[in-house]
């Protein structure tokens, strides 16, 4: 039971901060990565807000390696 509870909470608090990373990452982070999702709508951002929330650790990695200008 106790190992239930600990992955319950990892699970709770790795979606917490994919959540708030997807605010971020779709407002600021896509257009770093990619030049054409800067003149994309809200429609695409809302499309890739789910995806950004579940793989954050990755982009993340990508964002920062973009803003220190490594590929």
């Amino acid at each position: 039971m106790m190992l239930a509870g600990w992955l319950a909470n990892f699970l709770t608090a790795y979606a917490l901060a994919g959540a708030a990373f997807a605010i971020a990452f779709v407002i600021l982070g896509a257009r770093r990565l990619d030049p054409a999702a800067g003149r994309s709508g809200i429609a695409f951002r809302l499309i890739i807000a789910p995806g950004s929330a579940a793989l954050w650790p990755a982009l993340l990695l990508r964002w920062l390696r973009a803003r220190r200008g490594e590929s």
